[in-house]
């Protein structure tokens, strides 16, 4: 067996389009293909284990046999598709499922080959009109889904769980239980995150203490990728280890989660859709303080607030540090030819921002950009909280400065 190690994850990562250019994930960059997100976690992010949650597409699954039948990428036997010995990509499929009451959520659920996505996809022909394209309805609840991605072999983890539009406890349920019942949640691999949360937030709700805790970037473009990132340790990089490391099992777990600094997701505080105002009180604020109106979208940290069990985190034993982090192309002042040269000396984006030295930064990028690049490491920029839609903003050299953290 192969010595133990950190791995690095981000297990969440759309498909704009297809090889041949067909749609898939409409909002996402055309240039986000299968072939070029495992490229681009391989040399430049430093990405060793890529969840791509677009592979039920029939579309996105001929890219993939191609990519197997060319010899660009190897099957594992514990599962995964290893591209040139560089990155291992576990194939998932997003959905959104509707429960009784008409609420719908989204889940991915991952498999470890293409003959078990393959059953998978087969049990949703009936139940989705366009199976094409990405997150597509699936006309069954929660509970449903989780057994069907069972049956084919695979492991299911809610996405974004706590967002104010299609999430289990954002738009559907205050308890994971009233939707997969009492014993469902030990069925759940893990509960992903979403950015405007992070496990200090989610450590006030008792249901989810056994439950491992994933930040992922849920990218629509290839620089998007890792801005949110799991440092799992492992044996090897493949499908088998991984959920091994979910469930804390045979020496395996999560080191770490990595991401963005709740403040600066777009829906971390309730916004009033009548006078457009981010909410500053207290929280939970379910009614504008400023117009009255309650017509409002209720942020992440509200959310948490009104239906916690706790006053502050309860964070069980097992639960790794969560790390505040900016990525390096969303600095204010780290533009294309910056970040090339950082690229150029040091390798991946991994590198810079775990291992090179500030002394080091220097050198290639000056004073100012290594201290920013060891702020965003350490998570010390100041901020300016999101809501409503509008991200949060960094304050740079003294200055109030928007970073572009969007899709």
């Amino acid at each position: 067996m192969s010595e133990m190690r950190q791995f690095y994850a981000d297990l969440h990562i759309h498909i704009g389009r297809t090889s041949a250019g067909r749609p898939v994930k409409i909002t996402a960059a055309r240039d986000l293909t299968f072939e070029n997100i495992a490229k681009e976690c391989a040399t430049r992010k430093g990405i060793d284990i890529a969840g791509v949650v677009d592979c039920g597409s029939p579309a996105v699954l001929q890219d993939i046999d191609a990519l197997v039948e060319c010899g660009e990428m190897a099957e594992l036997p514990d599962g995964g598709l290893r591209y040139r010995d560089a990155t291992t990509v576990i194939l998932g499929c997003e959905l959104e499922t509707v429960e009784d009451d008409g609420s719908a959520s989204h889940h991915v659920s991952y498999f470890a080959s293409r003959d078990q996505l393959r059953v998978f996809v087969g049990f949703l022909r009936r139940l989705v009109t366009n199976l094409d394209l990405s997150s597509q309805r699936c006309r069954v609840p929660a509970r449903e889904l989780l057994r069907m991605t069972q049956t084919a072999g695979g492991v299911f983890v809610p996405a974004h769980a706590f967002t104010p539009h299609k999430s289990p406890y954002g738009s559907c349920v205050r308890r994971l239980a009233d939707m997969f019942g009492d014993g469902g949640l030990t069925q759940l691999a893990a509960l992903e995150l979403g950015l405007s949360a992070d496990s200090h937030l989610a450590d006030r709700i008792a249901e989810i203490a056994d439950l491992t805790l994933l930040s992922n970037s849920d990218a629509h473009s290839l620089p998007k990728i890792a801005r949110e990132y799991n440092v799992f340790w492992l044996a090897e990089p493949s499908f088998q280890e991984v959920v091994w490391a979910l469930r804390r099992e045979n020496g395996r777990n999560t080191l770490a989660n990595y991401g963005l600094d709740p403040r600066l997701g777009k829906y971390h505080r309730s916004f009033c859709l009548g006078c457009e105002q981010i909410a500053a009180d207290p929280p939970p604020v379910l009614q504008c303080p400023v117009c009255g109106d309650d017509h409002i979208v209720k942020g992440v940290l509200d959310r948490i607030a009104e239906i916690a069990d706790y006053p502050e985190p309860r964070p069980p034993d097992h639960r790794p540090p969560y790390q505040y982090q900016v990525p390096l192309q969303f600095l204010p002042g780290i533009g294309a030819v910056s970040l090339g040269k950082l690229l150029n000396r040091f390798g991946t984006e991994m590198c810079v921002l775990h291992e090179t030295e500030k002394t080091d930064l220097e050198l290639v990028v000056g004073t100012k950009l290594a201290d920013m690049i060891v702020q965003a490491r350490q998570g010390t920029l100041p901020l300016l909280p999101g809501g409503g839609g509008r991200y949060g903003k960094a304050v740079a050299h003294g200055s109030e400065t928007q970073i572009s953290m969007g899709w």
